[in-house]
């Protein structure tokens, strides 16, 4: 039987190759993702296993598990950037930690998540004095405002629904998110950062920024942003202030 010639094309990804490693219990980033479809950018994800709640002790637990994940990505593929989406994983684990694993699993330029991704765009606005809302019961969330405070940004206010699920906190509605963030952002404060990855941020990110006048952050706007930046891509479209830097 004769084959048939053919000829090899560019990788999909001819103008960045983007890598997320996923948590098992996230039902929402993957949506939010669907920012880098777009000509040229080619997006690959894997899965971690997580606890169905979160806690210190099921954060901490992903550190044996990342670098499988990782290694579940493509293995033909270069990667210019691997986004590992938890914020308070990233937290939990240590984000130089995160990206030791990730990097010696796969093959990448650059790794981040949503708490160095945070910073960075925290650092891009010129933010200095942040109110964070969180969906986590106390014990994760002071330790990731803490966090943010070592990286030398006030956390000026606070608060959280409390809640453990993370099967809950990916229902918790858009319009409960935004009651929360209006509550914790009035006042001096200059942005207001929506931390969590499951969290359903992104269809209210805009109107936010229209009512408080201030720069609204959440965990996968922050991640991609800092993904698109770190593979040089400067004009991918995304709620927010953010994207204008």
């Amino acid at each position: 039987m004769s084959h048939f010639p053919y000829e090899l094309g560019p990788a999909i990804g001819h103008r960045a190759t983007l890598g997320l490693v996923v948590l098992q219990s996230d039902e929402t980033i993957e949506q939010e993702a669907a920012l880098f479809n777009q000509p040229g950018l080619a997006r690959y994800v894997s899965r971690v296993p997580s606890g169905a709640e979160v806690t210190t002790e099921t954060l901490k637990a992903m550190e044996a598990e990342l670098p499988q994940a990782a290694a579940l990505l493509p293995p033909s593929v270069s990667f210019d950037v691997v986004g590992y989406g938890c914020t308070s994983g990233s937290m939990a684990i240590g984000p130089e930690r995160v990206a030791t694993l990730i990097q010696g699993a796969t093959d990448v330029a650059y790794v981040t998540n949503p708490l160095t991704a945070g910073i960075a765009g925290c650092d891009a606005l010129g933010v200095k004095r942040l109110a964070v809302l969180t969906p986590y019961i106390d014990s994760v969330s002071q330790p990731l405002c803490g966090a943010f405070e070592a990286a030398g940004i006030t956390v000026s206010g606070h608060l959280s629904f409390g809640e453990e699920s993370e099967a809950k906190v990916a229902r918790i509605a858009p319009a409960s998110i935004a009651e929360g963030a209006l509550a914790v952002g009035a006042g001096d404060h200059d942005a207001v950062f929506l931390s969590c990855t499951n969290l359903q941020c992104f269809s209210v990110i805009d109107r936010l920024e229209q009512q408080l006048g201030k720069p609204v952050l959440s965990s996968n706007q922050v991640l991609f942003w800092h993904m698109a930046r770190l593979a040089g891509i400067t004009d991918l479209p995304g709620p927010g202030q953010l994207f204008q830097h």
